[in-house]
């Protein structure tokens, strides 16, 4: 049995599974657009958040994929959504390419709702981990947009949100909000959205733990790419994906 069998919605991860830095892997617009051509539909799910949902869209499209905005999930964008649906007002830690995607919230430094984090990369410093670590401890709330442990980048392997997130769930006493993988319920919302049952949805990814795991965990079927961080060790934590490729270009063949 092919692992595409009644599958109606293929997910993508997108640094290291659909393309490293400014290049595509080999093969992976072809794939994408084999898959639209058979009747699938394609949603690109990441991480990402120092690029707005719509930055992350004009990207793919640049680098030859074909992708819509509303294609696109993101934790900015996801968040953005959840803030502005409560009316609530947040002290927001992304880089400014993401901030378009909390238009029209009331943003608040001294006493805000929420406590928003993302991936400030080197913007990064005591007095803003302080700085967030003081309003949760006063009483915001802390969303984490993702839970990603690490990334690669060009120079290697680098601090993604989660390590930050876990200090001030540390530090504060609180537990966080997670809008983003691997939290199921990001998962579920994108397969919602787009009209199919969890069971109906693959998702393919070079993280398993938040990739794999997490989508898992949402009644996802899973694909695990041997690009981007992927490592060997990855193989040995317990999780079993329902298919493991060399690269995305390999998933035509699968199917």
């Amino acid at each position: 049995m092919s692992v595409l069998d009644g599958v109606r919605l293929v997910l993508f991860d997108l640094d290291g599974t659909l393309y490293n830095g400014p290049t595509p892997i080999p093969g992976a617009i072809q794939t994408v657009a084999w898959l639209r051509s058979q009747g699938l539909a394609v949603r690109f799910v990441t991480n990402t958040t120092s690029r707005g949902r719509a930055t992350l869209a004009e990207r793919l499209l640049q680098l030859g994929f074909q992708a819509g905005e509303m294609e696109v999930y993101n934790p900015t964008a996801v968040a953005g959504d959840y803030l502005r649906a409560r009316g609530a007002s947040a002290y927001i830690l992304v880089k400014p390419g993401a901030l378009s995607d909390f238009s029209g919230l009331r943003q608040d430094d001294e006493k805000p709702d929420y406590v928003v984090i993302g991936d400030l990369g080197d913007g990064w410093t005591y007095a803003t981990l302080n700085k967030a670590f003081r309003l949760l401890h006063a009483g915001a709330r802390l969303i984490a947009l993702g839970m990603s442990r690490y990334w690669l980048a060009s120079d290697g392997l680098r601090l993604d949100v989660g390590p930050f997130v876990a200090a001030l769930e540390f530090a504060a006493g609180v537990k966080a909000i997670v809008l983003g993988k691997p939290d199921a319920a990001f998962f579920r919302l994108v397969v919602a959205e787009a009209g199919v049952a969890p069971s109906e949805a693959l998702m393919v990814g070079d993280d398993v733990l938040v990739d794999v795991a997490g989508a898992q965990a949402a009644g996802l079927r899973t694909a695990l790419v041997r690009t981007g961080k992927f490592e060997e060790r990855d193989l040995t934590l317990g999780i079993s994906p329902d298919l493991i490729l060399a690269s995305v270009a390999d998933l035509q063949a699968a199917g």
